[in-house]
């Protein structure tokens, strides 16, 4: 006998299809107006910092800042009851960043300061390729995810280079230097030798002995090296990933949960079992 499902199941199901249901007509509209109240967000933030604009609007924008938290309230709490393993999905990727986006206007409340942090809304526009399903880009980020993981303890070893680097050039130029050139404090000369070695070079503090001058030089040509370094590891790993996966094809989608990067000769897909379409 057919156990009948509660109005609840039902209502859970309707949900589950309209917020996880990218492949039909209800979840592709409601993930293009959901976009498009990031969009409107984000811009609202931005406009709420001009001075012009939120002295003569900024009730007005707050307004409609709050309808719109409202509105991802609801579907954050609607999007863990929906399915069946909540947890899951509020420690993932995107449950964590459907977080962060409404938590800011909440936090406002009590340090009305935060409320500019909704600008990590911004964040929730990843979903833009699960909702396109482009199988180009979804074979690049994988592969370009790969690359990452692989490479991180090099790009760790890497920066702790950096860091012992930085403060061993800003202990030598706050004794080369002095506090007559800016050099205060080891803690500032970090900072200088921090900003030089990335090349960014604000020019706040600057030495002006010839020995300081030369060890400046010395950090700047360091500093084009270093910004080479993590990029090669990156791109040798991403070069590793692609001749990996060059027997992986983004061409079949699974019509049942709109799985890639199957095998060119797969038969089946590899996540739900269901019969893949043929090329």
């Amino acid at each position: 006998m057919a156990k009948h499902k509660s109005k609840y199941e039902i209502f859970r199901e309707k949900i589950k299809i309209i917020l996880y249901g990218t492949n039909t007509l209800a979840g592709r509209m409601f993930d293009l107006v959901l976009l498009g109240l990031i969009l409107l967000s984000v811009l609202l933030v931005m406009l709420d910092t001009v001075e012009g604009i939120s002295s003569k609007y900024h009730q007005q924008l707050l307004v409609c800042e709050w309808i719109i938290t409202i509105f991802f309230t609801i579907e954050y709490i609607l999007r863990i009851i929906s399915i069946q393993k909540p947890r899951k999905y509020a420690i993932s990727f995107y449950g964590i960043i459907d977080l962060l986006a409404i938590l800011p206007m909440y936090l406002s409340i009590f340090f009305p300061a935060t409320s500019v942090l909704t600008i990590v809304r911004v964040l929730r526009f990843l979903r833009l390729f699960k909702i396109l399903h482009i199988p180009q880009i979804s074979h690049q980020s994988y592969q370009l995810k790969e690359a990452l993981e692989a490479s991180k303890e090099k790009i760790l070893v890497f920066i702790y280079f950096v860091v012992i680097s930085a403060v061993i050039i800003g202990s030598l130029m706050y004794v080369v230097e002095g506090k007559e050139s800016g050099f205060t404090s080891i803690p500032v000369s970090i900072y200088w030798s921090i900003v030089t070695l990335t090349t960014v070079g604000y020019g706040d503090i600057s030495p002006i002995t010839p020995l300081g001058q030369f060890l400046a030089s010395l950090v700047m040509i360091m500093g084009y090296g270093i910004i080479a370094v993590p990029t090669g590891i990156v791109t040798a790993e991403f070069a590793k990933a692609s001749l990996r996966n060059s027997s992986v094809s983004g061409k079949k989608t699974c019509s049942q949960c709109n799985a890639q990067l199957h095998f060119d000769n797969a038969k089946y897909c590899y996540q739900c079992g269901k019969t893949l379409p043929t090329n």
